[in-house]
């Protein structure tokens, strides 16, 4: 990895192994855009959001661990599904838990993808959008990308890989955008 390369923490609201948007932060790392280094992060270990797991002011290990993902982060991709309209609850617990004093996300850039029905997630993408604001997290605003997963020609595999080359171009562009982005808010150094 090069020296001034950003760091991207990439999240799954999934946690279903073979999740189409599991496949989606795998088509990320695999387009190895230059200057980025991208590294998945696992939610699911992490404790639902209780303040009283917080003793003498410190966090659950698996928690702080997490947190220190969060903070050593250039920008974050995440990876939407939509549950019921928003965001699934690992996803809204892990963004929770990384927002606790002091808020780890601030003043960073984000991308959010999705992949679904009609609209491919993008509801989800909305709400993310909206807690983004409260915790100062900066979404690109384009590209979007939402992807229709059940239209013909099939989007994905069995296993929950990204088939579709359109599909992956569209992925670049956005983590193209994202390194733009994260670099504009980094400012001259």
């Amino acid at each position: 990895m090069e020296e001034s390369a950003i760091k991207v923490t990439a999240i799954c609201g999934s946690l279903r192994k073979a999740s189409i948007h599991h496949g989606l932060i795998r088509s990320a790392i695999d387009l190895s855009v230059p200057g980025m280094s991208i590294e998945y992060v696992d939610i699911s270990s992490l404790p639902m959001l209780n303040t009283d797991l917080e003793i003498d002011d410190e966090f659950p290990p698996k928690v702080e661990a997490f947190r220190q993902k969060i903070l050593q982060s250039d920008c974050f991709l995440f990876a939407s599904p939509e549950y019921n309209y928003t965001v699934t609850a690992p996803q809204k617990n892990a963004i929770d838990w990384a927002s606790r004093l002091p808020n780890v996300w601030a003043d960073k850039a984000a991308a959010v993808v999705s992949a679904g029905g009609s609209f491919g997630g993008g509801l989800s993408q909305y709400s993310l959008r909206q807690s983004g604001v409260y915790l100062d997290l900066h979404f690109i605003n384009k590209p979007e990308f939402y992807l229709n997963a059940f239209e013909d020609p099939a989007k994905f595999d069995d296993d929950g890989n990204l088939i579709d080359d359109e599909a992956k171009e569209r992925l670049r562009s956005v983590l193209l955008a994202l390194k733009a982005f994260t670099l504009r808010l980094r400012g001259p150094k």
